[in-house]
């Protein structure tokens, strides 16, 4: 017997019948096991081996060109009624579901090995963490596995601790490769039973079950159910001169900078006065309230599953650093002498992401898409608070989304209902190159659209269910670093210049600076953002903060058809909080109109 724990012995055996796999490994986490996984794929080609001597431990897989990302329109939430699913998941009928997967992986591991992979969102030891164990045919999921979350021998001990008390409840995910084609891919989740299945994908979003399927689409159900938020943000801590950290957590939509501002680099003049930047997490964050009424978060990943090109030197050296050794590089290109490379990076690629000599005529040498898969340990800026079993004090949460017009720099919610409106409202806009349509606002609430397990009328009601008596919750801010002028360049430099930002979110937390009160939002009076060193004219600034009523009023009756997509399980708070908006919009003097 494997595991000491009956219901985990039992659903192995009972995926064994139905997978019929050649033998059954339980993966016990350790580096002997990861060093024989990796011998046993380059050997038969899964990995390659990079260079050696300037990337010690890297390895390189090349997925196959129909299994490059996730698959939103094959992604499932099987809700056993379809109304709790809502209109931001696809759905089918669990019995439905459950049939159709099991068809599937019938035999479908017949030669291979069988893998079981238990491991723990979160640290150990932590009360804030969840436990799974995933099933899978794939070594190279189980190296992944390893360096994302805390897997083997610990995790096990914590579920058959667990399970012993609570009827054997862990997170159950069942997952094969398949044959790797498009017309047998579907990724399933059935929240209510704390179940994944996926079949026919060996790409990281799809097949590493902790991450997504689990940390955000199932976790996101446990947390509504047992009060706490499971949420697609960076963690980052900023400890200013004095030694005092404050603890951010951010939410973004893709291509919005979330790594960047997770491994953030202060600008020059900061440094020097002794500012620092702390990584606690680039993607997930799962928050609960403490005994003392504020949020507490832990980063429920071991590990950065990061998207390689644009990934430089001068746009996030500390990334760069992070993947100099022991990473699995995956559908990036190799130089001729054997190194890792993507668009952003200096040198010539030889060989692209196919495997093919590299002709531009092709496309990109690196696919879009092609990611890295690293210990969060191997940061520079990683923060040893990410292993605190008791989490880390949030003092602030923030929204923001790609908007080049309209939305300010910055702003602060009035109150956590009109913050959760902010978060419901972000989105970002489209570019010609993306979609060949330019301005075109999709709205991504709370950059949780392809992952809120349930539906989004109800995850608008847990969130604002967290204010309540005794609570001390985060300020809410709204950030747009991508503000354009007539020009149609960026107003605002980004980067290392964002903390800038959060110093002034931090001194409004510390109720250090007053702002300038709004409508939709308090603002930051003249002088309140520290510019020394920065090359910003006043009329730039302006701009930056300008708040144009027109615009926010059609912004506001836009923001109310968004909502009404979620009627009838819409707040009638939300609604009754973007009224209140609409209405302090029309109500303003009209000189006050731009201030």
């Amino acid at each position: 017997m494997a595991s000491t724990l009956e219901a985990l012995e039992r659903w192995v055996n009972e995926v064994a019948a139905l997978t019929r796999p050649a033998q059954i490994h339980w993966c016990d986490g350790s580096e002997d096991e990861y060093r024989t996984l990796v011998q046993q794929m380059l050997a038969d080609g899964t990995l390659i081996e990079l260079n050696q001597q300037t990337h010690p431990g890297c390895y390189l897989h090349r997925s196959h060109p129909s299994d490059v990302a996730r698959v939103e329109h094959l992604t499932l939430v099987c809700h056993p009624n379809q109304e709790d699913t809502g209109p931001n998941n696809h759905w089918m009928d669990p019995a439905e579901a459950h049939a159709k997967m099991d068809a599937l992986f019938a035999g479908c591991m017949e030669g291979r090995t069988m893998y079981v992979i238990p491991y723990c969102m979160g640290p150990i030891d932590s009360p804030l963490s969840r436990c799974g164990v995933e099933i899978t045919d794939s070594p190279y999921v189980v190296a992944n596995m390893k360096i994302m979350t805390r897997m083997g021998k610990a995790a096990q001990e914590r579920i058959e601790r667990e399970g012993l008390l609570s009827d054997g409840v862990f997170v159950k995910g069942l997952h094969s490769t398949g044959e790797l084609d498009p017309d047998r891919r579907f990724i399933m989740h059935f929240p209510e039973e704390r179940t994944i299945k996926s079949y026919g994908s060996g790409y990281g979003g799809n097949a590493l079950l902790g991450k997504k399927c689990h940390a955000l689409r199932i976790a996101s159900n446990q947390a509504r159910d047992e009060g706490w938020l499971a949420e697609h943000m960076l963690i980052v801590g900023i400890e200013n001169p004095r030694g005092e950290t404050h603890y951010i957590a951010a939410a973004f939509p893709s291509a919005c900078g979330k790594t960047n501002l997770a491994m953030l680099i202060p600008p020059e003049g900061y440094r020097r006065d002794g500012w620092k930047v702390w990584t606690v997490g680039d993607d997930i964050c799962w928050m609960r309230p403490g005994a003392d009424g504020r949020l507490y978060a832990i980063n429920p990943e071991a590990g950065f599953f990061g998207v390689a090109p644009g990934t430089s030197d001068s746009s996030n050296p500390n990334a760069l650093k992070s993947i100099a050794r022991d990473t699995i590089f995956t559908n990036v290109a190799v130089t001729a002498d054997n190194q890792p490379w993507w668009e952003g990076l200096p040198g010539t690629p030889v060989t692209d992401w196919q495997g093919r000599p590299y002709d531009p005529a092709n496309g990109p040498a690196a696919h879009p898409n092609s990611r890295f898969t690293v210990s969060a340990k191997q940061c520079p800026t990683w923060s040893p608070k990410a292993e605190d079993a008791q989490g880390v004090p949030i003092s602030a949460i923030v929204f923001g989304g790609r908007r080049p017009s309209l939305l300010p720099l910055v702003m602060e919610a009035r109150d956590w209902t009109h913050g959760v409106l902010m978060g419901a409202a972000m989105g970002s806009e489209t570019t010609a190159a993306a979609t060949g349509a330019v301005g075109v606002l999709r709205r991504d609430s709370m950059a949780m659209k392809p992952f809120a397990g349930y539906h989004y009328g109800d995850y608008f009601a847990h969130w604002l269910s967290f204010d309540r008596p005794g609570a001390r919750l985060p300020k809410i801010y709204h950030v747009n670093w991508f503000r354009k002028g007539r020009d149609g360049k960026f107003l605002w430099p980004g980067f290392g210049d964002n903390l800038r930002v959060l110093e002034w979110m931090i001194n409004r937390v510390e109720g250090k600076v007053s702002g300038v009160e709004t409508p939709i939002g308090t603002l930051p009076a003249t002088g309140e953002l520290k510019l020394d060193g920065l090359a910003i004219d006043p009329a730039t600034m302006d701009e930056l903060l300008t708040m144009d009523r027109a615009g926010w009023q059609a912004e506001l009756a836009a923001i109310g058809d968004y909502l009404d997509g979620f009627a009838p399980r819409l707040p009638a708070a939300l609604r009754a909080e973007q009224q209140r908006v609409a209405g302090a919009l029309g109500d303003m003097p009209r000189e006050a109109a731009t201030a």
